[in-house]
């Protein structure tokens, strides 16, 4: 081999070492599995779009405890959204109430409470006494009130969940999971902005007796502004979290730990895991026009379409660049139409696969047009069909 050929040979393997160096450093490094969580089970998902970033045992059925005041409450909101609730109304306190076990708001009998007040001693306090107060105030009994509750539980799609009780203490054939947990603290924070932020404080003080809420998190982190705990010797230690970062908030539910200190390590295990490796963008804002499309036949001749509400994306951190959103129209649109008809599609993938899809709506409704309107259309609409054929 002549010393060129050599010199060739040599300068070949020398630049394919380099490249195969260069590709190492620069491969992509995939996302790390989330930390051990030392829980009977757990689920961390983002709010907007419901993705899971851990979950273990998250559809198995367990005891609730206190966690099952999230309903209680997310019962009132409904029924004062509805006006058949007030936050000045007075509710009179029973004799049941005032003798309920456990935590309490240490309510008195035949004392007349505000609903606002009842409300802050079950979420800030977790008084079950408030918690019966409550369920009696609106549905004159409790288990009415449990009934309630499981048509509201059936309506957000908590196929696992049972309740039998206002306050979660045990009893035979009342359980829920760690995913339906999640399903309704996101109906409840979506739902009820106004209210939401009293899940964020800290203590609250009825009949001059001041008691703090058991949530270690808000004094922990700036960031987590919800949402409850519960205890029982069944149940264990139990803990709904809540964290909002940089406009992307996530839902954690830990189940059955050892301890309240536990509770909350595994839960933030599991919000700094979510933070540190995903991000969530908004795409779309709802409401806004994304597309004006052609109306046939109508009083206008074309209509502006967008979504019901925003559109998020859930992905790897540090890779927004590779989110593709392409929007579909019907090709077709005629009069009349309704506010929120559907009339197409957004669609995001991440590397091909879909990872947000939502109806593309008309955001007005439009009446037909005049006889001179369809008549035009009609015949502009044949005459394309037969260009295309």
């Amino acid at each position: 081999m002549t010393p060129f050929k050599s010199f060739i040979l040599f300068l070949c393997f020398y630049l394919s070492t380099i490249a195969f160096q260069v590709n190492a450093e620069t491969a992509e490094i995939g996302t790390p599995a989330a930390p051990t969580i030392a829980a009977s089970a757990y689920i961390l998902q983002d709010f907007h779009t419901g993705k899971v970033f851990a979950e273990s045992n998250a559809d198995t059925q367990l005891a609730p405890a206190s966690l099952t005041k999230i309903m209680t409450v997310y019962v009132a909101f409904k029924e004062i959204n509805k006006g058949t609730l007030h936050l000045t109304d007075l509710s009179t306190i029973s004799a049941r109430a005032r003798d309920a076990s456990g935590s309490r708001m240490f309510l008195e009998i035949n004392q007349q409470v505000t609903i606002e007040d009842l409300l802050k001693g079950i979420i800030i306090q977790s008084g079950n006494d408030a918690s019966i107060a409550l369920a009696e105030h609106i549905a004159a009994q409790e288990s009415t009130f449990a009934d309630m509750m499981n048509q509201h539980a059936a309506r957000l799609g908590m196929k696992n969940t049972h309740f039998q009780n206002s306050d979660g203490l045990p009893i035979e054939n009342h359980y829920t999971t760690a995913r339906d947990l999640a399903i309704l603290t996101t109906a409840l924070i979506k739902e009820f902005p106004d209210y939401y932020p009293w899940f964020s404080q800290q203590e609250f003080t009825f009949n001059k007796i001041t008691q703090h809420n058991r949530n270690l998190l808000l004094g922990r982190d700036e960031s987590v502004d919800g949402v409850k705990t519960g205890h029982t010797d069944d149940a264990g230690y139990c803990l709904v979290a809540s964290s909002l970062r940089e406009g992307m908030r996530l839902i954690s539910v830990v189940m059955g730990t050892k301890s309240s200190k536990a509770r909350a390590d595994e839960n933030q295990k599991l919000l700094n895991y979510g933070f540190r490796f995903f991000e969530s963008h908004r795409l779309y804002e709802g409401k806004k026009p994304l597309k004006e499309a052609r109306l046939w036949k109508g009083a206008d001749s074309t209509i502006e379409l967008g979504l019901a509400e925003d559109l998020y994306a859930t992905i790897p951190r540090r890779h927004y660049d590779e989110l593709k959103a392409t929007i579909v129209v019907d090709k077709t649109i005629t009069a009349p139409v309704k506010e929120g008809d559907k009339f197409g599609s957004v669609n995001v993938t991440f590397k091909g696969e879909v990872v947000s899809q939502k109806d593309l709506i008309a955001l007005k409704s439009v009446e037909t047009g005049n006889i001179f309107r369809r008549t035009y259309d009609s015949i502009m609409m044949m005459m394309e069909k037969s260009d295309e054929q």
